[in-house]
């Protein structure tokens, strides 16, 4: 019985990166001698277990035999007898198809993983990669993960082949969810985009995205010109922000109503807000995205516009804008949206660094709004007796001042 840290782990420690999650392979077991050995059973579909002391995952080396189409349709077999070699051509690509023995520390790598990390090549490892359409998603990820490393030319081939035979219709909501959330917090999510749209998936899974690459825009307010562009570069601005995922995720839906702009009005997007909010809740339940993330999409795309032009808004305006976007109830929801216009700022060619004094400004009504004594200005209403939505417009009333109105 053999053990080897396997995967991500050894790729990461090549790379000199700090490695996050260890896993094993054990050759030479079965599940008795596992149990034998201390281990506790922890997996469902094929046999894992967790060291006793440790409580990290181990699992049995194995193989695994396609048996319908999708991410579910594989049958598993592990036994004694299966090679070190065997589970690892197996994975998906041969910079995780390495391990290292956990005795002599030597690194076993028979399908080339080292050569192409030093080459910065995304590799398949074998022709099973085809069989697990989740697999394209996961180098898309990788490739938002290690922006300077390019895919293969025979694995682009192969997955365009994935595209074509109709793999990538069989995911499950879950699992693209799950790999597009994970692309989108990686270092450079524009990455994972390109290669989406190089191999045909983006126009399957997210055509609402790809139908915005080649859609101009004025060239005054964005130089970059193409929506597509553009959204590459907003997304690369939340990573160098920082932002959480609701505010990538509402970046990657804030303009595609522009990708539905009729063709004799372009290069401009009347109207693209309220299309963009519907298209926006069309992607979310299809892949059936966190409520968080959805309602943030959702504001800021019916809304990034105005809190662009929100410079030149009156008092009443602003107020407004606070009350459309539910901002005393949701603050850190409303807080999110002008990160995110911020983001959508500065997404734009040769503007990545202006300033954005319209979300600081914003903040600071929505911080002079929330001072406002309700419970004081509904008492003194009603001792005036006021009442119903009277008493709503001396809260008004006050908020309004509280913005110098």
């Amino acid at each position: 019985m053999n053990s080897y840290l396997v995967g991500g782990a050894v790729r990461d420690a090549l790379l000199g990166l700090p490695v996050q999650d260890r896993d094993w392979v054990v050759v030479g077991a079965d599940p008795a001698a596992m149990l034998e050995a201390g281990y506790t059973p922890v997996g469902r579909d094929f046999p894992v277990f967790l060291h006793p002391e440790t409580h990290e995952e181990y699992a049995l080396a194995r193989t695994e035999r396609k048996t319908a189409r999708g991410y579910h349709g594989f049958a598993f077999h592990a036994a004694p007898d299966v090679s070190l070699e065997q589970d690892l051509v197996r994975r998906d690509l041969t910079i995780n198809a390495m391990a290292q023995d956990a005795d002599s520390g030597a690194i076993v790598d028979p399908y080339g993983g080292q050569r192409d990390l030093e080459e910065k090549v995304l590799r398949h490892v074998s022709p099973a990669f085809a069989e697990d359409p989740v697999r394209i998603l996961r180098l898309a990820r990788f490739a938002a993960r290690f922006s300077e490393f390019s895919v293969a030319p025979e694995t682009l081939a192969l997955m365009r082949r994935m595209v074509d035979e109709g793999e990538v219709d069989a995911l499950v909501a879950e699992r693209v969810w799950q790999e597009l959330s994970r692309g989108l917090m990686e270092k450079k999510p524009s990455r994972m985009l390109e290669v989406l749209r190089d191999c045909g998936a983006l126009t399957r899974l997210l055509p609402e995205v790809d139908r915005l690459f080649g859609v101009p825009q004025p060239p005054a307010h964005h130089p970059e010109v193409d929506t597509g562009i553009h959204l590459l570069m907003v997304l690369d601005q939340c990573a160098l922000q920082e932002a959480p995922l609701a505010v990538r995720y509402a970046c990657l839906c804030h303009d595609l109503g522009k990708g539905t702009t009729p063709a004799d009005v372009l290069p401009r997007h009347i109207g693209h807000e309220g299309r963009s909010e519907r298209l926006a809740r069309k992607v979310s339940e299809r892949w059936r995205v966190p409520t968080d993330c959805r309602e943030l999409a959702e504001l800021v795309a019916r809304e990034h516009t105005h809190v662009h032009q929100s410079e030149g808004f009156s008092p009443e305006a602003r107020l407004r804008l606070l009350e459309r976007c539910d901002a005393w109830r949701r603050p850190e929801r409303f807080r999110q949206m002008l990160w995110a216009c911020e983001c959508d700022a500065r997404g734009r060619l040769g503007l990545e660094a202006r300033d954005y004094p319209q979300r600081e400004r914003l903040q600071q009504d929505l911080d002079a709004t929330l001072t406002v004594d309700l419970a004081a200005v509904s008492a003194a209403a009603l001792a005036e007796g006021k009442k119903g939505p009277a008493i709503g417009k001396a809260v008004q009333q006050a908020r309004l001042k509280a913005l110098g109105g």
